[in-house]
């Protein structure tokens, strides 16, 4: 009996993986490994970004200049194995721009500072809100007047995941 070795009809037809397209197997020594995937992961994603701004007045002549690649991921991201996405729900926060269906990058390596908009977990509840911390209190503050404060005391168990970072939303 054989051992090993390539056999008839074996494997993933080529075309069928997360690329779609055949792929090649890549040996690369540990060391290197955060400095590949760093180097691959900042060449997909770059779009233009033009030098000049747009006018939300009156318009004005063209600049023709781009200004050069736009890497989303470096633009948004400033600590890449401590940030995650979530997504809003609710209308709590609208007053900060933060709506329902909004894509938050949140940063679990920023302290929460007063003022901050934080991702916390409250009694296993999560919530975005904005910090606030004054007079011995932590409150937790809606962007909203519909909404009250949550006041977090000590037979609260709060977790603060992150910090909100950036907002996506469509138009």
């Amino acid at each position: 009996m054989s051992w090993g070795g390539a056999r008839d009809g074996a494997g993933r037809p080529n075309g069928q993986g997360k690329y779609g397209e055949k792929t090649k197997p890549v040996r690369i020594p540990e060391n290197m490994i955060d400095k590949v995937l760093e180097y691959v992961s900042s060449k997909g994603y770059e779009l233009p970004l033009f030098s000049s701004n747009v006018s939300a007045g009156f318009p004005f002549p063209a600049d023709e200049h781009m200004e050069g690649p736009l890497d989303l991921n470096k633009y948004l991201i400033y600590n890449p194995p401590a940030t995650f996405f979530v997504r809003a729900s609710g209308d709590s926060m609208i007053g900060a721009g933060i709506y329902s269906d909004d894509i938050l990058v949140v940063d679990r390596s920023l302290e929460p500072k007063n003022g901050k908009i934080v991702i916390a977990a409250i009694d296993g509840f999560l919530t975005v809100k904005r910090l606030s911390k004054s007079d011995g209190k932590t409150i937790l503050k809606a962007e909203n007047i519909k909404y009250p404060d949550i006041e977090l005391r000590d037979e609260n168990e709060v977790v603060i995941w992150g910090v909100v970072t950036s907002v996506l939303h469509k138009v």
